[in-house]
């Protein structure tokens, strides 16, 4: 399980996702967890794998803390009542199937911008003029506190950590570059998977001993991931997460349809 922790949590650090997109199928397939289950300990997982990437990105001064915080007051919520909603199977599979196909279409949307634009070498740090002009444009801003509360609720909802959402959320509604969205997606799903693990807990679809194995090797894997992301352009970056987008897409269309 620390192996799986530590090979899942690459990816979920260099995309911003989370890493549910594996953890979920590995727990139901691999390990017998009722779906409801592997969700639960998923969400657990991903607050440690967040916590340990964001602490790396944040000495890379590559988070803009003030704008994920913001955004963190709807996903957060989002995730609680995501969570809530689990009990109800036929929103689940709906959900999931509208969700699975949106993502394929994002992923193409992602490979065709990078495609379009010169990239950016990641290496460069947060602009605080950049941070503070888009929270002083309150429609902006409500337009991604409206996407977020979605992605925040499909992280509940599914296990997924809700990077998928956050990521391009933050790319397209915000205009926030791709190298900062996936740092800034993992400070944001710090509260987001805690939110969403607290209703989990109450509702007993958490297994403490494997959240924690899995997250023993998510600390170190988080590490690798987001050094890993600090070497790639935005360029790079965006192909790995639409490869990440399709991966996860996938999954949810022949787990839910």
């Amino acid at each position: 399980m620390p192996l799986f922790g530590f090979l899942i949590s690459i990816a979920a650090a260099l995309t911003g996702v989370g890493g549910g997109i594996f953890i979920v199928p590995l727990l139901t397939l691999f390990y017998s967890f009722e779906p409801v289950m592997a969700v639960g300990t998923s969400l657990a997982t991903i607050v440690i794998t967040s916590l340990a990437s964001s602490a790396n990105y944040l000495k890379q001064k590559r988070v803009y803390v003030k704008a994920g915080l913001v955004l963190a007051c709807a996903t957060a919520p989002g995730g609680y009542i995501g969570a809530a909603i689990t009990a109800v199977p036929v929103v689940k599979m709906w959900l999931g199937v509208i969700f699975g196909v949106f993502l394929i279409l994002v992923a193409f949307q992602m490979v065709y911008k990078a495609l379009s634009t010169r990239p950016i070498k990641a290496s460069v740090m947060v602009d605080p003029a950049f941070e503070r002009e888009l929270l002083g444009n309150w429609r902006k801003m409500l337009q991604g506190l409206c996407l977020s509360f979605f992605g925040g609720m499909a992280s509940g909802l599914l296990g997924i950590g809700g990077g998928v959402v956050l990521v391009p959320v933050m790319c397209y509604a915000l205009d926030i570059p791709i190298q900062f969205s996936i740092p800034t997606s993992m400070f944001i799903m710090i509260f987001t998977s805690i939110f969403g693990v607290a209703n989990h807990v109450q509702l007993g679809n958490v297994n403490a001993v494997y959240a924690v194995y899995l997250g023993v090797g998510s600390v170190i894997g988080a590490q690798v991931g987001a050094y890993v992301s600090r070497r790639l352009s935005s360029k790079s970056l965006s192909f790995v997460f639409a490869a990440m987008l399709i991966l996860a897409s996938v999954n949810m269309i022949l787990k839910y349809a």
